[in-house]
């Protein structure tokens, strides 16, 4: 069986907004999220920013219990797939035994791990901590899969519920996973997508001793440059972004709106080196290969590619050879562009923001700008959209993603027509595309 899997609802929460036309207004613009980290002191770190969401449980519509109960990514998370299931206008009659959740993340509940321990060590004063001060619910934070349990009781999915945990690929994996499972009959509706909160002083102290987040403190806002030959990191970030994915024939007969099909998925590892890429890009070029094959496209069909792009010197030349090798000559015609320059590194979420931005620019004929781009490396030498949004036809859109552990996916997503009067081919009834305000 092979069916295939369209989008019927998405929603974001990303760093700069707290809603989605909120999160696209912003990129569109070229105005970038990053600031010095406030949720706690980072004077001791050599990178002291990152994309943090001003984030209120109460006024996202969560109860005070869920708050108390929940970590700050299974609160995100839950927020989006609350909107994302509302706007997809799947009714109360859907069987809830073929309705999933596959949910991807890369550190967990970090932040209540965190503070946790924090609490039960007497601030690191004890060496063997106190579990009498423990809270309640501190066993999920420790289980992943407590994340795609509350989005499973907020929807009532009965059907297959998981969490992908693959490093910052985790956002496609996830949308991945969730289409695989539409596609070969096991559901009809999967709620898809991912959330990090890596805001924490462990984690940063993790990517400061690797060196791979920024030291561009005096700056904040222009700190994540991809691309741009004065680039030294990405900003840590923190987000999520969940999507309806659904089977065509079912979404259809309801008369959904549809806002993209997920046309085809590829993941590979490498299988050699925690965070080593090569110069050629033949690790991501394989992953890219795979999906458009899956999708039955060509190099050719590729309107426009949502780039990895971390602002890494390592992956940004990884990743330019990667769409020359996969692209051919055609690499040179299609815009490319990264939305870490504005809203940062969410680890294991941005790949599903970065999916929710790819249907967005689908559905209103804009290609979101890379910020900060300009001074360009001399060894990226793509079309990168520099500094401002750019109107242009988009229905086949590529969105890829790198990770440590040797990961490389990709995705294909394309526009679908609408056969009902009045809904254009980004399925919300708008007429036309949306226009660039400058």
């Amino acid at each position: 069986m092979n069916r295939r899997v369209v989008v019927t609802g998405l929603s974001v929460l990303a760093p700069g907004s707290v809603d989605t036309e909120a999160f696209w207004a912003m990129i569109t613009a070229g105005r970038t999220a990053i600031r010095r980290i406030s949720a706690f002191d980072p004077a001791q770190f050599r990178s002291q920013v990152g994309g943090e969401i001003d984030f209120d449980p109460i006024g996202m519509g969560l109860t005070h219990r869920e708050s108390r109960r929940m970590d700050r990514a299974s609160m995100f998370a839950v927020v989006c797939a609350r909107r994302a299931f509302a706007q997809s206008g799947v009714d109360d009659g859907v069987d809830r035994a073929r309705v999933g959740v596959t949910v991807g993340n890369a550190v967990g509940s970090a932040t209540s791990v965190e503070s946790e321990y924090v609490v039960l060590s007497d601030d690191g004063a004890d060496w063997f901590v106190d579990e009498s001060y423990a809270a309640a619910h501190l066993f999920d934070y420790f289980t992943p899969g407590s994340i795609a349990r509350e989005v499973a009781q907020v929807i009532s999915a009965e059907g297959p519920v998981s969490v992908v945990s693959a490093g910052c690929t985790s956002g496609i994996d996830s949308i991945g996973q969730a289409a695989g499972l539409i596609g070969e009959g096991s559901a009809d509706v999967m709620v898809a997508g991912a959330t990090d909160a890596p805001i924490t002083p462990i984690a940063v102290a993790c990517f400061d001793a690797i060196r791979a987040t920024t030291p561009n403190n005096e700056e904040p806002a222009s700190s994540a440059r991809p691309f741009d030959a004065r680039r030294n990191g990405f900003a840590i970030a923190e987000g999520a972004a969940m999507l309806v994915l659904e089977e065509y024939e079912h979404a259809r007969r309801r008369g959904a709106a549809i806002l993209g099909e997920v046309a085809g998925y590829a993941s590979t590892c490498n299988a050699h080196h925690m965070t080593g890429l090569t110069a050629e890009g033949t690790e991501m070029t394989l992953a890219i290969n795979k999906a458009l094959s899956a999708a039955r496209s060509t190099s050719t069909d590729i309107d426009y590619v949502n780039a990895h792009g971390s602002g890494t010197k390592q992956n940004d030349i990884h990743e330019t050879a990667a769409i020359k090798r996969s692209l051919g000559s055609h690499a040179a015609q299609v815009p490319v562009s990264s939305i870490k320059s504005m809203v940062g590194h969410s680890l294991g979420a941005i790949g599903s923001i970065e999916i929710a931005t790819c249907l967005l620019a689908m559905r209103d004929c804009v290609v979101p700008p890379t910020a900060n781009l300009h001074e360009p490396d001399p060894l990226c030498d793509l079309d990168y959209v520099p500094l401002i949004a750019r109107e242009a036809s988009l229905n086949t859109v590529l969105t890829v993603g790198s990770g440590f552990g040797g990961f490389q996916s990709a995705m294909v997503l394309k526009k679908v027509p609408h056969d009902r009067p009045g809904l254009c081919g980004d399925g919300l009834g708008r007429r036309g595309c949306h226009r660039v305000e400058s």
